[in-house]
């Protein structure tokens, strides 16, 4: 699930360079998303 999210941001990122289509934003949804990886990353190896 975490994974189809990222997927879809980043995606809307990219589309954000091509169109102005809410790119501030996309990037603070995209910025979120890579903080939250990064934990469950971190996470994911202490335990």
């Amino acid at each position: 699930m975490l994974w189809t999210i990222i997927v879809i941001l980043v995606v809307l990122w990219l589309l954000g360079f091509i169109t102005t289509i809410g790119g501030g934003f996309i990037h603070i949804l995209l910025v979120i998303a890579l903080i939250i990886l990064a934990v469950q990353l971190l996470s994911g190896r202490r335990g």
